[in-house]
C-alpha cells in the first residue's frame, strides 16, 4: 500500500509546484507584452500568481496535502513504535 501511494504524492507534488510555476510565469509574460519590465512583472506575478494558484489548483492542493498527511501519520506511527521499543515496551505483542 505505501509502494503505491507514495509515488502518488510525488507525483502531486510535482504537478502542483509545477503548475504554480507555470502560473507565475503565464502572468509575468503577459505584463511584458504589455510592456513592464522583466523584474517588475517576475514580482508582480509572485505576489498575484501564489494566491491565486491556491484557488485554481484547489483540488491538487488537497491531494498533496492528503498525501502529506497520510505520510506524516505512518511517520508518528513509526516513530511512536520504535520509541516503545526503546523503551523496552512490549506494544503489539502478544503475552
Amino acid at each position: 500500500m505505501s509502494d503505491e501511494k507514495a509515488p502518488n504524492l510525488a507525483r502531486d507534488l510535482t504537478l502542483y509546484l509545477l503548475a504554480r510555476f507555470v502560473l507565475v510565469a503565464v502572468i509575468a509574460w503577459a505584463l511584458t507584452l504589455a510592456t513592464v519590465p522583466l523584474l517588475v512583472a517576475l514580482l508582480i506575478g509572485l505576489v498575484v500568481g501564489l494566491p491565486l494558484g491556491l484557488l485554481l489548483f484547489r483540488p491538487l492542493n488537497a491531494r498533496v496535502t492528503a498525501g502529506l498527511a497520510k505520510r506524516n501519520e505512518k511517520r508518528a506511527r513509526a516513530r511512536a513504535e520504535l520509541r516503545a521499543q526503546l523503551r523496552g515496551d512490549a506494544a503489539g505483542q502478544p503475552e
